[in-house]
């Protein structure tokens, strides 16, 4: 049997799914009540009216919020769908149109929101959280060499026990007294992050890369390594820097760090960058 194609493309007439249409009906009625405020017509359509509308929306005048850029997008989308249905369509690129939209756009685009910087008090409610089984002790390393040394989560991955034990590692450390020297590859000369031990051995990130390395029997190799199911050795296999986020994710969570927010919203705050930002404002102040 032969089959003939039907041009699905969508447009403006094409039916919405419920839940959109209810949405347009919302943005009908909004616009709807704001030119009866202004004095104005809804019908049929004016490109300058729904310009001035959607900036109301960007930059209100009565003390309501702005609406996000996205939402006001979808207002305009509702607008057009509602006066393709009554007869009278509009073209979203009129010349009154599309230079306001593209202006709402450009100085409405929020930057990405800045992540918080974990501090002392938190990585020790976080390292609180582990217990000490292997993959525990390999965990809280991680996060007090991440903190201590302010790391990039792929600096963390990517240390290996000694010098040039693996083709793709891009540091090595070196443990002598009371001090773990890191040292990293660079184009000109090597970078060294010297680290010392702690006040006690739970918060000591020294003691606790030596822990990980003494039960897990690593002498060579990535220094950070994946777990086997079982919990009970280490798999030879370098840990991914996803695992550092998701670790901090999870142990900010368990440990109740910034409870006051909504748990969304906290994990959201909280990533990789978190240990150089709290190693960098410790730093600061001179701590």
């Amino acid at each position: 049997m032969k089959h003939t194609a039907k041009n699905t493309q969508t447009n403006h007439t094409a039916a919405p799914l419920e839940n959109t249409r209810a949405a347009y009906r919302a943005d009908w009625a909004h616009y709807t009540s704001w030119c009866r405020r202004c004095g104005a017509t809804p019908i049929p359509p004016d490109a300058g009216l729904i310009a001035q509308y959607l900036t109301s929306c960007a930059a209100p005048q009565d003390g309501t919020p702005a609406f996000a850029v996205s939402t006001i997008e979808r207002r305009l989308a509702g607008l057009l769908w509602q006066f393709a249905q009554r007869g009278v369509p509009l073209d979203r690129n009129a010349s009154a149109l599309a230079p306001v939209l593209a202006d709402i756009r450009r100085q409405n685009t929020r930057p990405p929101k800045q992540k918080a910087a974990l501090q002392p008090d938190d990585i020790s409610a976080m390292v609180a959280t582990l217990s000490y089984s292997l993959r525990d002790l390999r965990d809280r390393a991680i996060l007090l060499l991440g903190f201590a040394g302010g790391l990039r989560r792929s600096e963390i991955t990517a240390i290996d026990v000694n010098r040039d034990d693996t083709a793709d590692g891009k540091g090595w450390l070196t443990i002598s007294g009371a001090q773990l020297i890191l040292t990293f590859h660079e184009k000109t000369e090597p970078r060294k992050i010297e680290i010392t031990r702690g006040p006690t051995d739970e918060a000591c990130p020294v003691h606790a890369v030596e822990q990980w390395l003494r039960y897990a029997k690593i002498s060579s190799g990535p220094l950070f390594q994946r777990v086997t199911r079982d919990n009970l050795k280490p798999t030879g296999a370098r840990l991914s820097d996803k695992h550092v986020v998701r670790l901090i994710k999870r142990t900010v969570r368990d440990g109740g760090i910034r409870s006051d927010l909504p748990e969304a919203e906290r994990l959201a705050l909280f990533s990789g960058h978190s240990f150089r930002d709290g190693a960098s404002n410790l730093s600061a102040d001179g701590s």
